[in-house]
């Protein structure tokens, strides 16, 4: 086997996890059609059981763009069964923060970066190895694209695409943020 089967293997892997996934959050959103639950709990328990599963994975599989957006547009469905509303309504509702009348509701975007974010804290958090690696990566991301901390990193960012630079976990924090 040579190292290009190797690397094969892994992008095979990852494809199974995601669609394990995928079929997760879809049987949470068909649990929630089915019970007749009040619109709270049955919220509750899609983000426990639906979006619960994408959290394990959020972080450790690299998703393009396109694999979040159905992974959101699976999540708008099941808060629009939670609370018993027609496909055909309006997305908004769901997706906007509380401040802007939204409901706010988890989505996997925000799973994702508290993912991170929670990732990047337990390995800065000690003087060792972790934290060497993590600072390394930092810093040849910021040479990368030229830019002289992680605030001037976002901006340069915010004109990019998701898919743009893949492997790069500071690139995509960034991008998430």
């Amino acid at each position: 086997m040579t190292r290009a089967d190797n690397w094969d293997i892994g992008a095979r892997e990852t494809r199974a996890t995601k669609e394990v996934v995928r079929q997760k959050i879809i049987a949470a959103r068909n649990l929630i059609k089915c019970y007749p639950l009040t619109p709270e709990l049955a919220t509750k328990l899609f983000t426990s059981k639906g979006m619960g599963v994408f959290c394990f994975s959020a972080a450790l599989i690299e998703w393009s763009e396109s694999e979040l957006n159905d992974v959101k547009r699976l999540c708008v469905q099941a808060y629009k069964n939670a609370w018993h509303l027609p496909q055909s309504t309006a997305s908004a509702l769901f997706v906007f923060p509380k401040t802007h009348a939204g409901m706010e509701s988890t989505l996997p975007m925000a799973v994702l970066t508290q993912e991170w974010l929670l990732h990047a804290e337990r390995c800065m958090r000690h003087q060792d190895v972790s934290k060497k690696i993590m600072l390394a990566g930092l810093n040849r991301t910021l040479d990368d694209w030229l830019c002289n901390s992680f605030a001037e990193l976002i901006r340069q960012i915010e004109l990019r695409k998701w898919d743009d630079a893949t492997g790069d976990f500071w690139w995509r924090l960034a991008k998430a943020l």
